[in-house]
């Protein structure tokens, strides 16, 4: 049997539990899998990182090789080093404590200076991916290696070769002026607005697509989309030119899964108005299969009409975690894919 070629689109935790659930299926119907992962983000390590040396943004891009990682017993204990994360150095302690420890100090309780530490917060992982990318000059080749050292069942792409910032004009971003429109810049800042976005855009605005990423779209079976956090991870996509242009022309045929909840980005945003997204950043999209949760659908018919909008057909499937928070669950999401993504045309 000739391997299923699927691409999954997106970042974060959405394409982690996206690329989980095709690892479950991919034995079944023998995947080729390829992520490819935005490149915008700009909170925490990945963005002290990129601030500081430069680069692509590795947050994103090792939760993806991580979600990918093989079996082995030295490969998961691989992947769970590249998750750790360095806690903050404590203080030294204080002048009591080294007089109790015996030492001259009896003056009292004074603390003494804390260390200086410049690794707290940060994913071993994304230091090696930095340091990887800085060593080989080239983020794709950064990338092979590192799934190479992880016994990665696929392959992880970034969007472009460079970073590029998420900006959108959002509504009421000011609780005091519900009806104000203002600009939010930074991928963090548009994740956690509490306004409504009403537009999207990427700096620079026709970033150049990564190559390895057009030929496998243009190679590939199936396009996935989502689930993930809609304006800032499954949208940007749509964003660069070149990728927009392939996913149109790509003869593959396309998925989209919905997510299990509105996040804060998406407060107002009706499951329907997901999909209608799509449609207005990329008009052209034309979706074969949308798949979502009966229970976060709630009434399926405005969906199906979305979906309808877009050449789609609803499939609902029970895809969440049994304990009621809105996660997707790899093995229930990889059992629903199974019958999608082994349908022949």
């Amino acid at each position: 049997m000739t391997a299923r070629r699927v691409v999954a689109f997106g970042g974060g935790h959405g394409l982690s539990a996206s690329l989980r659930a095709l690892r479950h299926c991919a034995p079944e119907l023998d995947l080729d899998i390829t992520a490819v992962v935005t490149v915008g983000d700009d909170g925490g390590s990945s963005g002290r990182l990129r601030a500081e040396r430069g680069g692509l943004p590795p947050g994103d891009l090792r939760q993806a090789l991580v979600a990918l990682a093989g079996d082995h017993p030295a490969t998961r204990r691989s992947a769970g080093l590249f998750q750790h994360r360095f806690a903050a150095v404590p203080a030294v302690g204080t002048d009591a404590d080294v007089a109790a420890a015996g030492g001259p100090g009896s003056r009292g309780a004074e603390p003494t200076a804390a260390r200086s530490d410049g690794l707290a917060g940060h994913a071993v992982g994304n230091l090696v991916l930095c340091g990887l990318m800085e060593l080989l000059g080239d983020p794709v080749a950064a990338l092979e290696h590192a799934g190479a050292m992880l016994g990665a069942v696929g392959r992880v792409l970034p969007m472009s070769r460079q970073p590029v910032g998420i900006e959108a004009r959002v509504r009421g971003a000011d609780p005091a002026a519900p009806d104000e429109m203002r600009t939010v810049r930074g991928q963090h800042q548009v994740a956690v607005t509490t306004g409504r976005v009403e537009s999207l855009r990427l700096t620079p605005a026709a970033p150049a697509a990564c190559a390895e990423a057009l030929a496998a779209i243009g190679a590939a079976d199936w396009l996935i989309f989502g689930p993930g956090s809609w304006y800032t991870s499954v949208l940007p996509h749509l964003l660069v030119p070149q990728l927009a242009d392939a996913i149109v022309s790509s003869p593959a045929r396309r998925l989209v899964t919905l997510n299990l909840a509105a996040e804060k980005e998406t407060l107002g945003l009706s499951v329907a108005d997901h999909l209608a997204a799509l449609r207005w950043y990329l008009p052209e999209l034309k979706v074969d299969l949308v798949l979502a949760d009966a229970k976060a659908v709630g009434d399926p018919e405005p969906v199906e009409r979305a979906a309808e909008s877009l050449g789609a057909r609803l499939v609902l499937a029970p895809v969440a975690v049994t304990d009621g928070t809105p996660r997707h669950d790899p093995a229930a999401l990889g059992a629903a894919l199974v019958p999608v993504l082994g349908a022949d045309r």
